[in-house]
């Protein structure tokens, strides 16, 4: 993932995805609220110092990944990830 690593860190009724950048200590996050099997994703961050680099995306894929093989669905309240939905509408059966 061209030095890119995604990792989910789930608490149960929150969670987040981390995006770490080889090289840098800066993360990317992406995150998200849990009701039963919806996924709210609330907020993506992505530092300065680690953007442009495509590190959102990924990190809205991870979420849609996840989604997909758990059978969960997702309200794109975060910006970010509703314009991610308006560019994939192949994703159009994971909306909540």
């Amino acid at each position: 993932m061209d030095g890119t690593t995604i990792t989910r860190h789930d608490q149960g009724a929150r969670g987040e995805y981390h995006a770490v950048v080889a090289g840098s200590d800066a993360i990317g996050r992406l995150t998200y609220q849990r009701r039963g099997k919806t996924l709210i994703a609330d907020h993506t961050l992505v530092p300065s110092e680690i953007g442009g680099r495509g590190v959102a995306a990924k990190l809205v894929e991870a979420l849609i990944a996840d989604a997909r093989e758990a059978g969960d669905r997702i309200v794109p309240q975060c910006s970010y990830v509703e314009a991610a939905f308006r560019r994939h509408p192949d994703w159009a059966e994971l909306r909540a």
